[in-house]
């Protein structure tokens, strides 16, 4: 079982940054995929970021350049730097750890989630 809580959402004007963390517990994190997800309302969840236990990240279109995933594999967290925030952007960010093992089924697991509002 894997648990994540993630932390670091709140209240920015556009055009500021916030940094999101989500910490694991319970799990070998390092070999996780892990990503950031987010769900405005009326909308699906939608992918924001992932990060592979090798490393390698892909991002969705709308925020490239703009976010930034990382992970530290020695505190099982990892984190999400968002800078040029836009009202779009509003959402509530949820943390997803991903194993598919060579057999049987894949190992999926979600945080809470955190809420970030884009406003002025």
């Amino acid at each position: 079982q894997v648990h994540l809580v993630e932390s670091g959402g709140g209240l920015v004007q556009p055009g500021g940054s916030l940094r999101l963390s989500c910490a694991a517990s319970g799990t070998i994190f390092r070999i996780y995929t892990m990503g950031w997800y987010r769900q405005a309302p009326g909308k699906q969840r939608e992918l924001v970021a992932a990060i592979t236990n090798g490393g390698s990240t892909n991002y969705a279109d709308s925020v490239k350049g703009r976010f930034t995933i990382s992970r530290d594999n020695g505190e099982k967290t990892v984190y999400l730097q968002m800078n040029s925030l836009k009202p779009e952007d509003t959402a509530v960010y949820y943390c997803n750890a991903n194993w598919r093992p060579p057999v049987g089924a894949p190992y999926d697991y979600w945080g809470q989630g955190t809420q970030v509002t884009v406003s002025s």
